[in-house]
């Protein structure tokens, strides 16, 4: 699959070029607006991520350009413009979804994985491991059978670790992904949520790994589809 993203911010191009493709996208990168929509005009991406700040045209002027030209891939907005007036005129103007900055790279990854998803295709709704139960569609989680409430971000770690089960993952990794972009690389934030979700979901669901992070205890997790 490949992906065009126009972002001007090198940091920010970077980070989201790493991740995606470390998840097997081929990702093209335009720094400005005009590069953006000269290369969304070649019809040679599945999705674009787009942001309306760029330093020679706002983002929706590019939207328009491509609808107009009857380019119709998805296309992702992702954008430090919070305002519910800003996400409407986006999503009026034909962009598919909009992601506001700062972001978690897991939630745009999924977003983008919803925008490319076949239509038809199945959706994972429910995570299993270790008697934990994670309801995607519902944000709730049981465990042995109690309901367990967690925060969105206490959530959102406990997803990363149940979709990469027996996988060690570093506090690197977990920060980027679940904090997003502007984490501090020496935070001990991530520490600190493992440990509370210890508390609530037993203290032998998230192993240590000594000098590498954390892993989801095996055994290997099961995982099923609800219709």
């Amino acid at each position: 699959m490949s992906i065009l993203l126009v972002e001007d911010d090198a940091r920010i191009a970077a980070f989201i070029t790493k991740g995606l493709r470390a998840h097997g996208y081929s990702v093209h990168h335009a720094a400005t607006g005009a590069e953006g929509v000269a290369r969304g005009l070649t019809r040679l991406h599945e999705l674009v991520i787009l942001d309306l700040r760029l330093p020679d045209v706002h983002g929706l002027e590019i939207v328009r350009e491509l609808r107009a030209a009857n380019v119709r891939v998805p296309i992702i907005i992702l954008s430090a413009c919070s305002a519910v007036a800003d996400r409407v005129a986006g999503l009026d103007r034909g962009a598919d979804d909009y992601l506001v900055k700062p972001f978690a790279f897991d939630e745009l990854l999924a977003r983008v994985r919803v925008q490319l998803r076949p239509a038809g295709a199945a959706e994972l709704d429910v995570l299993h491991g270790r008697g934990i139960e994670l309801d995607l569609a519902r944000r709730c989680v049981t465990c042995d059978g109690r309901e367990v409430l967690l925060t969105a971000r206490q959530f959102a770690l406990l997803e990363m670790f149940m979709r990469h089960p027996g996988h060690v993952l570093s506090r690197e990794k977990i920060l980027s992904s679940v904090w997003g972009i502007d984490f501090h690389p020496g935070t001990n934030v991530v520490d600190v949520f493992v440990r509370h979700l210890r508390v609530r979901l037993g203290k032998d669901v998230i192993e240590t790994v000594r000098g590498a992070g954390y892993r989801f205890a095996d055994p290997p997790l099961e995982q099923r589809r609800v219709s």
